[in-house]
């Protein structure tokens, strides 16, 4: 592998004869289109030798879109920095949503679920669409005109039909291209990685972008409709194989199970049979290739044919996977399957990526061995599905972010108890052994504050009940461990979901419910009461309204007891072989849906161990931080405690970048002491943040902030 810099300066070299090619066979057709063919002289052209051919793995129809940058535009769907801040755009008609405000309130809705947009919080003066690369705060929106390539990538059978997407920016530097992957997040759609693309629309990168075989609208079992590549609908028997996703049948067919439990919707992730994570990082490459591809068809050299050619390759376009969450795995598990070199280098924040049983990785801190690490997101999230709501009352916890009595929290407590999965008499004894299991399971004390706000939201069960029905590859008739989705009513019995909902779900859903007014159905509540919500729902077991312990036994006894689940598990686990790649990953240490001693801490370990000295791994480590920064400045609480990890991410992108470009080496390994911002516990908004608050990451970190590796242990500072 040769070093980061010496490649970097190949690039560039091997890249000038190809550009200068390229524009001088745009000169020669300026007089014309420069997409059409030569004027015929009267000589046969000669075959082009290198055409630029549209990759295998498309299928049908590629979308060609182009953004003027005022009326509409990549970055903010033409809402700017203060439309991106303000309300969601209103449809002209909310039942019947066209396309193009689709697309609009979908950048809007998911820009928002990922970064802080308050302007206390950083928004506008640390990040943001109006803070150029340089970090610098301009007095513009920050749209950005260029065009949009969508299309999908599929087997031939439609029912994978994974979204693909590029944006090329009008600023795309053809001298010294760039691309940068944003995976979708969670289990979003195509548009769930835009707050991370931003960084690379205001670089002059083109960035790719894939919803890696989820997406956030739902197939309507009761009106039989299904969602398109653009989130418009149809019927699933018109749409055919141009269905993002729809449903097949288990062991009932989608009729008899719609008759006997109406009103449910089906989501790809949970039900697409297909288990999308274990094919997270092929669908990134294939991001990554399709962005080349549509660069070429823009700016590629025109042959004497008339025929683009593919001027620009992985051997002249510098390319960093990025993204976060699940995005940031997938760009992670992408890297470790590049083996054409597709890849230079890798910046990722909070990535759920799945260690494997073996090499054990031991991770300490402070010197002390944590008490778990390296378990599969499976394990720990069923784990935080059992004992997170009870943990919530604990004593300890009465100011953390919307604590309070709750019924189904007393009453887990007490259903735990009554089954020995927790001891005491009391609420307060049997919550404070529930907190007690979460730290022995690998939580470290910094995530306590969240369990009641990400317990009272449902977070652990809706992961659990969509990862254990897409390892399963279970169908949606199959309503593993009697769990479905729909809309209920006041009275949390499932009612038909309301048109204009249905209609507009591609650009408000998350693709994981709950979501929106889709929630979670617990259809074995006992009669005669039957199918209502779950967290409102009782345990037959117990007898008591505990949110469905039943339920959160079933998923955690799956780890163990269906062969489906843990064949699906087997298919997710990475090597930590990152391929010699330049690489940043920044975490929070208060993460509380991924924790780091499940994650970023033991992959540390895992990719030092199998490259050794070729690694170029920096882990960052940041203090006052957690998963959620679309929280802060809403939920009471969260902006008292928690800073933007967003501004790292950018900050890694920006590491990551240097390193290739000019030889800049990366930040070592280490914790950043962050400042939270304080101010009142109830209060939504907190006070003005500071650069002070968010310090930058170090070149020469103090001794007690170094993060270090020793054969197969990792050493964290307190």
């Amino acid at each position: 592998m040769q070093p980061s810099h010496a490649r970097a300066s190949f690039r560039r070299t091997a890249l000038s004869a190809a550009v200068t090619a390229a524009l001088a066979a745009l000169t020669l057709a300026a007089c014309g289109s420069d997409d059409g063919p030569p004027s015929n002289t009267g000589t046969p052209p000669s075959p082009t030798q290198n055409p630029n051919n549209r990759p295998s793995f498309v299928v049908g129809t590629i979308g060609i879109q182009t953004y003027d940058g005022v009326s509409d535009d990549l970055a903010t769907g033409g809402l700017g920095k203060d439309g991106i801040g303000g309300t969601a755009p209103v449809f002209a008609d909310p039942n019947n949503p066209t396309a193009a405000e689709l697309r609009r309130n979908a950048i809007f809705t998911n820009y928002r679920a990922i970064v802080d947009v308050n302007p206390a919080g950083g928004y506008g003066s640390l990040y943001g669409p109006n803070v150029d690369a340089q970090g610098n705060v301009t007095s513009g929106q920050g749209k950005v005109p260029g065009v949009e390539y969508i299309a999908y990538s599929d087997d031939g059978t439609g029912r994978q039909n994974v979204t693909l997407m590029a944006q090329i920016p009008d600023t795309f530097d053809r001298n010294n291209p760039c691309i940068i992957s944003a995976t979708s997040s969670g289990s979003r759609g195509i548009y769930g990685g835009i707050a991370v693309g931003e960084w690379g629309l205001k670089r002059g990168c083109a960035v790719a972008y894939t919803d890696k075989g989820t997406g956030a609208a739902p197939h309507d079992l009761d009106s039989d409709t299904v969602p398109l590549i653009n989130g418009t609908r149809q019927g699933r028997a018109g749409a055919g194989k141009l269905a993002q996703f729809a449903a097949q049948p288990g062991s009932q067919s989608l009729a008899d199970f719609t008759a006997a439990y109406p009103h449910r919707q089906a989501f790809k992730h949970a039900h697409s049979q297909q288990n999308p994570e274990a094919n997270w990082g092929k669908n990134t490459l294939q991001a990554i290739e399709f962005t080349l591809f549509a660069i070429n068809d823009k700016y590629g050299t025109m042959g004497s044919d008339g025929v683009r050619q593919a001027t620009f390759s992985a051997s002249n376009v510098l390319v960093i996977a990025s993204a976060v969450s699940n995005g940031g795995g997938a760009a992670i598990a992408a890297a470790e399957q590049d083996t054409t070199g597709l890849i230079d280098g890798v910046a990722v924040g909070e990535p759920n990526v799945e260690m494997p049983p073996s090499p054990a990785i031991v991770v300490r801190r402070g010197g002390v061995q944590v008490p778990a690490s390296g378990k599969h997101l499976y394990d720990y999230t069923t784990t935080a599905n059992l004992f997170q709501l009870c943990a919530r009352q604990d004593v300890n916890l009465v100011n953390a972010p919307s604590a309070g009595a709750l019924l189904q929290a007393t009453n887990r407590c007490q259903s735990l108890a009554d089954k020995n999965l927790v001891t005491g008499a009391t609420t307060d004894d049997q919550s404070a052994a529930a907190r007690t299991a979460l730290r022995n399971a690998g939580w470290e004390s910094e995530s306590d504050d969240l369990y009641a706000s990400l317990s009272a939201l449902e977070v652990a069960s809706s992961i659990s009940v969509t990862y254990a029905n897409a390892y399963a590859r279970a169908s949606v008739t199959d309503r593993l461990c009697n769990y479905s989705f729909a809309v209920t009513g006041s009275d949390f019995k499932p009612l038909a979901i309301p048109a204009a909902t249905l209609a507009q779900f591609f650009s408000t859903g998350n693709g994981v419910p709950p979501s929106g007014i889709v929630t979670l159905i617990n259809d074995a509540n006992p009669l005669p009461t039957g199918p209502i919500k779950d967290f409102a729902s009782t345990s037959p077991s117990t007898s008591r309204a505990d949110a469905n312990l039943d339920g959160a036994l079933c998923l955690r006894n799956a780890l163990t007891g269906n062969a489906a689940v843990q064949a699906g598990i087997a298919e997710t686990y990475r090597n930590g072989n990152l391929r010699g790649k330049p690489t940043v990953i920044v975490h929070g240490r208060n993460d509380a849906l991924l924790p780091v001693n499940h994650t970023s801490r033991p992959y540390l370990g895992l990719n030092k161990s199998v490259e050794g000295s070729a690694s170029k791994l920096s882990y960052i480590e940041v203090t006052n931080a957690q998963h959620f920064d679309g929280f802060i400045d809403v939920l009471p609480g969260y902006a008292a405690r928690y800073i933007p990890l967003h501004l790292y991410l950018n900050r890694a992108l920006d590491s990551v970048y240097a390193n290739l470009r000019n030889g800049t080496a990366l930040p070592p390994s280490q914790v950043v002491r962050t400042t939270a911002r304080g101010g009142s516990n109830s209060a939504a908004v907190g006070p003005q943040i500071l650069p002070s608050n968010v310090p930058p990451m170090a070149a020469t970190p103090a001794a007690g902030d170094v993060i270090t590796v020793s054969g197969a242990t990792v050493d964290i500072p307190n």
